[in-house]
């Protein structure tokens, strides 16, 4: 029997068809608007399903969101205490649209290490694979994606930032053989700010992999290596939406230059070491 052939042959105006599969035991209802416009960039979501256990009250932040973006729910009760078996759902589900050979990439929505070996899998085949999860995912399944995003800078709700005030407690001190009450100017605790050190070696090797002989790199290069070097980098966790705002609010350590290109309207970036 011969096998349809590749995904990406069959592109839908020039984009890629994706699967979308998100684990809905590890991961949450608020990124949903985000997370399908971010896939929007990479192409177009052929196919959305979420695993979970829709009997338990864990799952209802889900099911709004369900029907406002007809993502269709796949039901997963647990067999026994312990294991995991939405994670199994998926993995065999992603199988067996691989083996459909209609998708060019797949989106894979968890912070669970038990999808790393699933990631590399697509991969063999010839697929992008792109991950979607919190912080604290797992290195290796990081690293096993083409791409990765944090959900963190997907989030449409934001948490109101609170300023920082000192607080006053009281504390009892004994004082021979009497107890005094006495008030205590106590400092709130310093919270892990949102930024992340901005990457300037990585940034640096970059611009230098892809730069002609006079130091100039093309921006979309540059950008293109460090994801393939480092698929979780993304200007956002470093407080930028844009890869060339990044460029532009750092000349102590680069320079940034557009150029017109004749009978085009817009211009070319370009980047070279300060």
């Amino acid at each position: 029997m011969k096998l349809p052939t590749s995904g990406s042959n069959n592109l839908e105006n020039g984009q890629r068809r994706l699967a979308v599969l998100i684990d809905a035991d590890n991961a949450q209802a608020s990124i949903i608007e985000g997370l399908l416009a971010e896939i929007a960039r990479y192409g177009i979501a052929s196919v959305k399903r979420i695993y979970g256990d829709w009997t338990s009250p864990h799952a209802n932040s889900w099911k709004n969101a369900l029907l406002q973006h007809s993502i269709n729910p796949i039901q997963q009760f647990p067999y026994t205490t312990g294991k995991n078996a939405t994670d199994s759902m998926m993995i065999i589900d992603a199988m067996d649209l691989m083996y459909t050979r209609r998708f060019d990439g797949f989106c894979i929505v968890s912070s669970d290490s038990d999808f790393t070996r699933l990631a590399q899998r697509l991969r063999e085949e010839g697929l992008m694979v792109f991950g979607f999860g919190e912080t604290k995912t797992p290195k290796a399944f990081v690293a096993a994606c083409d791409k990765f995003v944090y959900t963190e800078v997907l989030r449409t709700e934001q948490e109101p930032v609170v300023p920082a005030v000192a607080a006053k407690k009281t504390i009892t001190v004994q004082v021979g053989v009497k107890a005094v009450k006495q008030s205590k100017v106590e400092k709130p605790a310093a919270k892990d700010s949102a930024k992340k050190s901005l990457p300037v070696e990585l940034i640096r090797q970059a611009i230098e992999k892809s730069s002609d002989e006079n130091g100039w790199a093309h921006l979309a290069e540059v950008g293109s290596y460090m994801t393939k070097v480092q698929p979780d980098f993304d200007p956002r966790l470093y407080g930028h939406a844009k890869l060339s705002t990044l460029f532009k609010k750092n000349t102590q350590y680069f320079v940034i230059e557009e150029r017109g290109l004749p009978g085009v309207s817009s211009k070319v970036v370009y980047v070279k070491l300060a």
